[in-house]
């Protein structure tokens, strides 16, 4: 049967009164006077109530050090701690409360632990190098795959990265140290090795840390070679098919008419022959261009005068005014990467006049924006016109967009293509506003 603490001090009370009560009336008809009989009765109360609540508060104390205790446990992390007890009172709820909490917090730690273990476990056999790094430079975490790479399989904890670096190749020097995300290689046994650097930086436990992640490329990269090389002796294959196939048949026709004496016939079929091996010509020109981009040589360039130039040769109109700041790039591969977006929107059946061309600097970077007014792309072209040889067009080669890429990450920038929510397609090239 359950019994509050307060219906015991209430009993305990009760009885003491009855008790003093009790015993100043038997004084008082012993004739020993009703004063001393008030005082004894008072006296003898109160010795009684100080009995029951040492008797009432001893376990009680008892209980609530063992309380203090095992909180102080789980403050440290120690939730085995339980406390037994018969008590059938609020007490007894606050105990059966804190076993309960226990028993809730060892099973989330237990929990936590298995997740941890599992995360450990996949992170230490993960193909990537993992290297965590705080604001000193020292290395506070490297999976298996970090210290094979950078110190034999021993442990990295504890290790300053540019002393590991130090001594390694210089390549793996500079990315790590240089901390820009990309591509390296780094001569191992005698072969040449692609990695993928990959950094972020973060704040853990409120003080910032770095995260690289180094990625063996070279089998994805080699497959990647390999599929490449293969479409593009498929697409090489089919143009030149496509032009010399007819070119044969008409050398074989202005051969029969030669034989025949019909030389007036002639010029159309030699015209003929001249076009394909023109567009021949001009196909291998397009594939060279793209295969021989050279490095990009940064310099000023006056946004006016450089999109009047443009201006020339695709007409649009701005989309706003320009920035009165230079902007700083190769202009000769700025000026064709703008070429072929402008001649994709010029053949995207939107109107002329409709096409923009806008320059602002926004977040560190410039970003020049051409916008036309045609039907836009579907999701799937969208996903997949950046890819060199990829077209639509039955005379495309697949080039324009992909050098437009390729100019773009020479200098750190990046493209991207988007349909505009009132029709038409915005291309953005985004340059740093200082280039490597």
């Amino acid at each position: 049967m359950r019994t509050s603490l307060e219906l015991r001090l209430a009993l305990l009370l009760t009885a003491a009164m009855l008790l003093g009560v009790g015993l100043g009336f038997v004084l008082d008809r012993a004739d020993v006077g009703t004063r001393l009989a008030t005082v004894l009765a008072i006296g003898v109360s109160l010795l009684v109530c100080l009995v029951a609540a040492r008797v009432l508060t001893r376990p009680l104390a008892s209980l609530l050090r063992a309380l203090t205790g095992s909180v102080a446990a789980f403050r440290d992390g120690d939730f085995s701690f339980g406390l037994a007890t018969r008590r059938r009172d609020e007490i007894g709820d606050l105990v059966a409360a804190h076993n309960e909490l226990g028993r809730v917090l060892r099973e989330e730690r237990q929990a936590l632990f298995q997740r941890e273990l599992l995360l450990d476990t996949l992170v230490q056999n993960a193909p990537t190098s993992m290297i965590l790094v705080n604001a000193r430079g020292h290395v506070v975490y490297a999976n298996t795959a970090a210290r094979r790479l950078l110190n034999d399989g021993r442990r990295l904890e504890g290790l300053h990265l540019d002393s590991l670096v130090a001594q390694g190749p210089a390549s793996l020097r500079d990315a790590l140290g240089g901390g820009r995300e990309g591509l390296f290689g780094v001569e191992l046994d005698g072969h040449e090795e692609i990695f993928h650097l990959g950094t972020r930086g973060f704040r853990l436990n409120g003080q910032p840390h770095r995260l690289y992640l180094v990625r063996h490329m070279t089998r994805e990269i080699s497959r990647q070679e390999v599929a490449s090389w293969k479409k593009v002796i498929r697409v090489i294959s089919h143009e030149l098919n496509n032009s010399l196939a007819p070119i044969s048949s008409l050398a074989h026709s202005g051969q029969e008419l030669l034989r025949r004496g019909e030389r007036e016939r002639l010029a159309p079929i030699l015209a003929t022959i001249g076009e394909r091996a023109g567009h021949l010509a001009e196909f291998i020109r397009g594939y060279a261009a793209f295969a021989k981009l050279p490095a990009p040589r940064p310099e000023a360039i006056e946004w006016a005068t450089f999109l009047a130039h443009l201006g020339r040769q695709y007409p649009f109109a701005l989309a706003a005014p320009l920035p009165e700041a230079p902007g700083r790039a190769d202009p000769a591969q700025l000026e064709q990467a703008l070429i072929n977006l402008l001649k994709n929107a010029h053949e995207s059946g939107s109107d002329p006049a409709a096409i923009t061309v806008g320059v602002s600097a926004v977040a560190g970077e410039w970003r020049i924006e051409v916008a036309d007014a045609g039907p836009g792309m579907s999701a799937k072209v969208l996903a997949s016109a950046l890819v060199p040889f990829y077209s639509t067009k039955r005379s495309g080669t697949g080039l324009g967009l992909a050098l437009a890429r390729e100019i773009a990450e020479a200098h750190g920038g990046r493209i991207t293509l988007a349909n505009r929510e009132g029709g038409g397609l915005l291309a953005r090239l985004s340059l740093p506003l200082a280039p490597p």
